[in-house]
């Protein structure tokens, strides 16, 4: 269809009203055996102002909610929507991770609790920032965990669940698993994971099977196996919020309703029509994978609504 100046106007007002502009940024850089890098967010105003310390997902992604894959800007976007109403953030590369890789080291020394350690580490460096005043970690799938353990051990202020799983990773693997393997193969896979759950690493890994169990990443599978996202969010005391989309096709609401008992005077916010990477995006995985590369489509505007209501709401 040609397009018109009428329908090229719309376009640009839709555009316009969709786009948030992007705040002042600056580099940061954490020290903590090797240099993790970062992004702060500031929001115009007077200091200080509540910062939020964004924690990405599992995987190569980065600070922006990124992977070499999939380009989508899902956690840059939540950071410049935060500043645009009054909240500051920090967003950066986990350890191994893009500007942070020189950190990482050797894969099979790499645990959720280093990032955990991580995580606790900027709060300690955000403490010590006269700009900032309270200090709310933010985790986004896995890296709700990981925010968990380090809201407990670098005292943060509050703590936020966005789009987190509600169950020890070795069950969610077995679900995900369950009927998808051959007889033999998932054989091979119980052995494995049980022996994980245990603390003990497993020899004789398939080739099948190696993305999943090869030797250099079990011990990251030993460390986050041991932990079940509940209870350290229970062990928590600091106001806490869960925040999940209605149409996330990786975390369900089952597990941010099973997150949610353990703290169940706590806010638990459904976001209706929000996918895992927090754009307002329905349909199955054929229609939401377009998503996961369009970094132009804005974060749902319902979560950056309830989030800055929840932050704002720490601070009075």
């Amino acid at each position: 269809m040609p397009r018109t100046p009428a329908t090229v106007f719309l376009c640009a007002f839709f555009l316009a009203a969709s786009v948030v502009a992007a705040p002042r940024e600056s580099a940061i850089a954490l020290e903590n055996s090797g240099v993790i890098a970062g992004t702060l967010a500031l929001p115009e105003g007077a200091a200080p102002t509540p910062v939020v310390l964004l924690i990405a997902g599992s995987g190569p992604t980065d600070r922006n909610g990124n992977n070499p894959a999939m380009q989508n800007n899902s956690l840059q976007g939540l950071a410049h929507a935060l500043a645009a109403s009054g909240i500051a953030s920090l967003r950066y590369d986990k350890r191994g991770i893009a500007a942070s890789r020189e950190a990482g080291g050797r894969e099979a020394d790499l645990t959720l609790d280093r990032y955990a350690d991580d995580a606790a580490a900027w709060v300690r460096l955000l403490r010590k920032d006269a700009r900032f005043g309270k200090i709310v970690i933010v985790g986004h799938s896995e890296g709700s965990l990981i925010g968990m353990l380090g809201a407990q051990r670098g005292g943060a202020d509050a703590f936020v669940s966005l789009a987190g799983p509600g169950e020890r990773l070795s069950v969610v693997l077995r679900r995900q698993l369950a009927g998808k393997l051959p007889p033999d193969l998932m054989k091979d896979s119980e052995r494995i994971l049980s022996a994980l759950e245990q603390g003990q690493l497993a020899g004789d890994v398939p080739p099948m099977l190696a993305a999943l169990y090869r030797p250099s990443v079990q011990p990251y599978l030993v460390s986050c196996f041991k932990y079940d996202p509940a209870q350290e969010l229970g062990k928590l005391r600091i106001p806490v919020a869960v925040i999940q989309g209605s149409t996330d096709l990786q975390v369900g609401v089952d597990d941010a309703r099973k997150l949610h008992q353990a703290r169940p005077g706590a806010p638990l916010v459904i976001v209706k029509g929000m996918n895992h990477v927090l754009k307002m995006v329905e349909g199955d995985l054929a229609a939401q994978l377009p998503s996961y590369s369009n970094p132009s489509l804005p974060v749902a505007e319902a979560l950056v609504t309830e989030l800055a209501g929840f932050v704002k709401g720490v601070v009075q």
